[in-house]
């Protein structure tokens, strides 16, 4: 759902094929700044044109110009549904898009942060930003305690991506609500099967923990994850080594940790940059003041009032 799919070169419109990404970016921010003028557009209306087709009763631009008035037309009219749907959930911002994604093959390089090696550069890289110069963090929820239905309408509705790292012996009670999830387009990781303090425990120990979480999820939802968290963030060389072994690729961790009523930083200024990652957990109203539905709402106009966008980790990592 959050990974459009791409079209061939020759169906894309003349400005596409001609334009580099970075500079297509800059065209659709500079479009967007023109976005107030947007809102006399009808907002329940949430098929536009196709590009290059009139809006009935209006004759068509002929050429590249015709072109490129339906897709600002057609930027504007989805900026207006994305308001509309933002309103309903109660944000104060409309979220912000997040750029195209870079292609397979030219994705940031992501190494160990400095500080958090463990001695051995072939192991999967521990981090808590992804390297980039784009305006985007990351989301991601921990665990799996609470199943909250109106989380999973939230996040479609409002088409906000995120990622799951789960641990069986919270998941294994209703896998099916992550299965729905994961149909929505929500990449889901391993975060082990019981959500151990992992450096106590042997290699062995760490292995069956790590390896047999990457099992359950092959087994339930069809892919096994290529991305690890060690609950609490703790982990040692034997816990590398061990998520190593079983096809784990990547442990990112966390810059900013998200709670309904607040933000918590981990980086010296108290603030976001270009990459972090945010984490959240699988919460309601038993432990927190709220639910995720509102942990979502503060998240989301704090990202959107600092001028970031959320993207999804999985294409950058």
């Amino acid at each position: 759902m959050y990974g459009a799919r791409r079209c061939p070169r020759h169906a894309l419109p003349w400005w596409r094929r001609r334009t580099p990404r970075r500079a297509r970016a800059v065209l659709v921010a500079l479009l967007l700044t023109s976005l107030p003028a947007a809102c006399t557009t009808d907002p329940g209306r949430d098929v536009a044109p196709a590009p290059g087709q009139p809006e009935p009763g209006q004759q068509a631009a002929a050429g590249p110009a015709g072109a490129l008035a339906a897709y600002v037309d057609k930027v504007k009219r989805a900026h207006a549904a994305r308001t509309v749907v933002a309103r309903k959930w109660g944000l104060t911002r409309t979220p912000l898009v997040a750029p195209p994604p870079p292609a397979p093959g030219n994705k940031p390089k992501i190494t160990f942060r400095k500080g958090f090696e463990a001695g051995d550069a072939t192991l999967p890289p521990v981090f808590t930003t992804v390297p980039t110069k784009e305006r985007i963090v990351f989301l991601t929820i921990d665990d799996g305690a609470e199943k909250d239905p109106e989380l999973l309408r939230m996040m479609d509705e409002l088409d906000i991506p995120y990622s799951a790292f789960l641990s069986d012996y919270l998941v294994r009670e209703n896998y099916g609500y992550f299965e729905k999830m994961q149909r929505t387009g929500v990449a889901l990781h391993n975060h082990t099967l019981n959500h151990p303090y992992l450096p106590a425990l042997s290699y062995a120990e760490q292995k069956r923990e790590i390896c047999g979480q990457q099992d359950v999820i092959e087994k339930r939802y069809g892919k096994r994850p290529p991305l690890f968290r060690p609950p609490y963030g703790n982990y040692n060389a034997d816990t590398l080594r061990a998520a190593r072994s079983c096809g784990v690729k990547a442990v990112p961790l966390w810059s900013a940790e998200a709670f309904p009523d607040r933000m918590e930083w981990r980086e010296w200024d108290r603030d976001l940059h270009p990459g972090d990652i945010i984490l959240t957990h699988f919460r309601g109203r038993d432990d927190w003041k709220g639910t995720m539905p509102d942990m979502i709402r503060h998240v989301m106009n704090v990202v959107t009032s600092k001028g970031y966008a959320v993207a999804r980790l999985e294409d950058y990592v």
